[in-house]
């Protein structure tokens, strides 16, 4: 897993003589693909947005955002679909939103789960052809990296918090001082209490100490039910109805207003509908389906299905 540390042993000949030694593996925790949609967009040059996907795409990929090591086949799949709604070329400002995505692979089988998928309705940024993106953690001074590095640390923090119980914490606070720290730009979506969805708020929330069985939900719905399935499904089952009951009930009923549950039971939505259709005890079915619908009532044609 990923919270221990990996080594990798290279073998180099000398002359007649073999020498093994181990050297700490350092690779970047993201792969990410980066989608621009530009058709809202008339008489630009398609290279500038070319440029910004490719721009993106490699400052996200090459870059090593925390001490961890992953190996390669560790790193964590997301991506970023950025819509274009407007761009100014006079001052270089594009008014975007994205839709953030990151994947987690669930063990032993061939199976992916999503990990975050959410809407960022103010991803706007300054970018010119050819600009260069530079990040420094202690002097945010830039939207679009701050931007990137927003989400790299939520999708990294997230993903620890999946394999670790509160696994993710660092890195999630490192997502907190750079929200703080984004305070000064001039671009909406990092102020506290402007948006109940918004940057700050979903951070926010995550390191809320009323929200921390929302975080231990992550660990008991991944690591001991959705992992678990692939050697018991009843028993990987079982453990997910648990943490419902014990740890995503109870963040909704200490923060109602907290937007998390619900953004998250929207993306698991028919996941969750598709562990207990046709499965699992009636009681169970009822308590699961009554969690969900009190939490989040709109997507009750799914939770519906849970029942049968």
């Amino acid at each position: 897993m990923r919270k221990n540390p990996k080594t990798r042993w290279l073998a180099i000949s000398s002359m007649s003589l073999l020498l093994f030694f181990s050297q700490p593996l350092k690779a970047q925790e993201l792969q990410a693909k980066v989608t621009i949609n530009r058709n809202q967009i008339q008489g630009t040059d398609a290279s500038l947005f070319e440029n910004l996907q490719q721009t993106l795409e490699q400052f996200i990929n090459e870059r090593q955002w925390t001490a961890l090591k992953f190996q390669k086949k560790e790193r964590i799949v997301c991506n970023f679909n950025i819509t274009v709604t407007k761009y100014d070329p006079s001052s270089n400002t594009f008014t975007c939103t994205a839709l953030i995505q990151a994947n987690r692979p669930v063990f032993n089988s061939a199976y992916t789960t999503m990990l975050y998928n959410n809407q960022d309705g103010d991803f706007n940024f300054e970018f010119a052809q050819f600009d260069q993106l530079i990040f420094n953690e202690e002097n945010i001074d830039n939207q679009l990296t701050a931007l990137i590095a927003y989400y790299a640390y939520l999708i990294i923090g997230l993903d620890l918090d999946s394999f670790s119980p509160m696994g993710g914490e660092d890195i999630l606070q490192r997502c907190m001082n750079l929200t703080n720290n984004a305070q000064n730009l001039n671009f909406t979506g990092w102020k506290a209490f402007d948006n109940s969805k918004n940057r700050f708020a979903i951070i926010n929330d995550y390191l809320d100490g009323a929200m921390r069985p929302f975080r231990q939900l992550q660990y008991e719905y991944y690591r001991n039910g959705l992992d678990e399935m692939a050697n018991n499904a009843e028993r990987g089952r079982n453990n997910i109805t648990a943490a419902l009951e014990k740890n995503l009930k109870k963040a909704h009923e200490d923060r109602p207003l907290s937007m998390l549950p619900q953004i998250w039971t929207d993306f698991k939505k028919d996941e969750l509908a598709n562990i207990y259709k046709g499965k699992g005890t009636q009681k169970e079915k009822e308590t699961v389906y009554s969690i969900l619908f009190s939490i989040n009532a709109s997507q009750n044609n799914t939770w519906e299905k849970i029942k049968q």
